[in-house]
């Protein structure tokens, strides 16, 4: 069944075709952004891993590191969701994706179910918050039109707005068509907060909200309520939607967008991370929501 997402977005009655304008641009023109791309991550590798580093890099721009916008991918992987987590047969449910070799875990984000491989690129700002004022509305609006302006070389046609039947639904969902390719969710920490977004590049909508709706029919244990009904016809990817020839080309064209908003952005620096606080936070963070 349809439930509320997570991540404090507006009503469905605000609807609106995006625009590829830039949003509050002298917002931007001082901001000096770092953009880091992971490479593909090891298949068998947690994905945890992943969350795990945003929220150490969260924990230092709340301390005052530079914002980043991270990009990764990770080969063959379930997500979940806080809200899915607690179905009466999660953990089974859960295990079985396990069991076929697949990477899985339980994110501190917003949101439901995500399956993860090399066609979805993975987007997060990581952005400070210094005086606890944020606008999360002004920021999901701002990821959408970053989403949907990097599609614009193959088209602009992109919309917002929740897609009823898609998984991981949400008011910021991002759509062609009346098909869901992207969701966006947050994460919110004392000084800073991660703005995150899933993007279908590469591959079959429909397989993906199957992969999902197996998924459910197992966690539920036969209850009729308390997550989302995926349903067939919701779901596609940017190679379906658009002709968009790659997660390479659609990821190259994010990096442009990206630039472009932030004149100050910056990709040439190495961000390192402490791989033992990386471990220590992933452990941490299996241990709360696992």
């Amino acid at each position: 069944m349809n439930i509320p997402s997570q991540s404090n977005q507006l009503p469905e009655s605000e609807k609106s075709e995006l625009t590829v304008q830039r949003i509050s641009a002298e917002q931007h023109s001082s901001l000096r952004l770092q953009i880091w791309e992971t490479p593909l991550m090891r298949l068998g590798s947690s994905v945890l891993d992943a969350f795990a580093w945003e929220e150490v890099m969260c924990r230092r721009v709340g301390a005052g590191h530079l914002p980043v916008a991270h990009i990764w991918r990770h080969p063959d992987a379930f997500v979940a969701g806080l809200r899915d987590r607690r179905l009466p047969r999660a953990v089974e449910a859960m295990d079985v994706i396990k069991g076929q070799g697949t990477a899985v875990c339980v994110r501190p984000s917003g949101g439901a179910a995500v399956p993860l491989n090399p066609g979805i690129v993975n987007v997060s700002l990581i952005l400070p918050n210094p005086g606890h004022a944020i606008n999360i509305h002004d920021d999901f609006r701002e990821m959408a039109s970053i989403i949907a302006e990097s599609l614009t070389p193959w088209s602009t046609q992109a919309q917002t707005g929740e897609v009823q039947g898609a998984f991981c639904p949400g008011d910021y969902d991002v759509s062609v068509g009346g098909l869901k390719f992207c969701g966006i969710a947050q994460r919110r920490q004392a000084k800073a907060y991660i703005i995150t977004a899933f993007i279908i590049v590469e591959g079959q909508g429909d397989r993906l909200a199957a992969e999902v709706r197996k998924f459910y029919e197992e966690a539920s244990g036969g209850i009729a309520e308390g997550y989302p009904e995926v349903k067939h016809g919701t779901m596609a990817s940017l190679q379906e939607l658009a002709g968009v020839p790659s997660t390479a080309a659609y990821t190259a064209s994010l990096v442009r967008t990206l630039r472009n908003r932030y004149p100050h952005a910056a990709t040439e620096r190495v961000l390192s991370v402490d791989a033992d606080d990386v471990l220590r936070t992933a452990e941490q963070m299996k241990q709360r929501y696992d």
